[in-house]
């Protein structure tokens, strides 16, 4: 079986390596991505977060310095969301490409308003590169 998907993505001007290691770099997180606002701190070499759920991890299964940001993000019962999100070159730029599933039982609404959050926060993520990548030129 398959769930029903949507590929979200946003053009990015910084190349793949640069846009990979502010992004890839868990560290960051709380800057752009608005389910980790609350931010996000290292405990025995894991990435952990307060979330409305309860406590979570965040895992770059990667290799994030190619582009592969794919996380796994494992909540309070033990299961694991499988986060798919691609960095690939467009020209002298970047194209961000994140996977949405519609899992089973999620409703139509839900998987709308989870749409609308991945594209804020990669509104996010181009403000934050800028500011990010501007001070280092």
């Amino acid at each position: 079986m398959t769930w029903p998907v949507v590929h979200i993505s946003r053009s990015l001007d910084h190349d793949v390596a640069a846009v990979s290691s502010v992004a890839g770099n868990p560290a960051n997180l709380p800057a752009w991505a608005a389910g980790l606002s609350s931010g996000i701190r290292q405990e025995d070499g894991r990435w952990i977060t307060d979330s409305p759920m309860g406590v979570v991890e965040v895992a770059f299964t990667g290799p994030v310095e190619l582009g592969i940001l794919d996380h796994d993000v494992t909540v309070p019962d033990g299961s694991v969301v499988r986060n798919s999100f691609r960095v690939v070159a467009n020209d002298q730029g970047t194209e961000a490409i994140f996977t949405l599933f519609r899992r089973d039982g999620m409703s139509e609404a839900d998987f709308q308003s989870d749409a609308d959050a991945v594209r804020s926060d990669l509104d996010r993520l181009a403000v934050l590169l800028d500011k990010c990548l501007l001070r280092t030129r």
